[in-house]
């Protein structure tokens, strides 16, 4: 397992609101590239290609869309087991793979980083369009914050020796 944070856009970019993991992890990517410790990565519509990435990280934050029966542009993160709960709770994938499945796929293969967060961003929209619907747009900033919240937090704990 890698020394890297692995920081993973889930989406489909064609269905508006759906893709509001990717344009997170864009804009992450664009404010927090001289930072070496980490990897940004469009996972797209997921795949299990995406296992050797993950397990190649010492942590992962995954963005992503997800019904969270909350007003539209709700930011949730989920951490470590919460994290786990909230995707075996989540229902079926519209995905080919979904990331329950990969999560499993590094648990079996003792390659689960230890630190682990899902930051979800409760859709407007999930229908054909190329650009996020204003609440979504809106809700970009919060979900950015919330993934340096989490590497901010990591970084400190592990200085600390936690």
């Amino acid at each position: 397992m890698g020394e890297s944070t692995l920081i993973l856009g889930l989406g489909n970019a064609l269905l508006a609101d759906e893709g509001v993991g990717i344009e997170v992890v864009h804009r992450l990517e664009a404010e927090l590239r001289h930072r070496d410790d980490l990897i940004f990565l469009d996972g797209g519509t997921l795949s299990f290609t995406l296992a050797a990435a993950i397990a190649d990280s010492r942590r992962l934050i995954v963005v992503d869309a997800a019904a969270l029966d909350a007003p539209p542009g709700t930011v949730c993160v989920f951490e470590g087991n919460a994290m786990d709960r909230q995707l075996r709770g989540a229902g079926k994938s519209v995905h080919e793979v979904s990331l329950s499945d990969l999560v499993d796929i590094a648990r079996l293969t003792d390659t689960l980083p230890e630190r682990r967060a899902i930051v979800c961003i409760q859709p407007n929209t999930v229908d054909w369009g190329d650009a996020l619907t204003p609440s979504l747009a809106a809700a970009v900033p919060e979900a950015m914050t919330a993934v340096e919240d989490l590497i901010a937090r990591w970084d400190s704990d592990s200085a600390a020796g936690r």
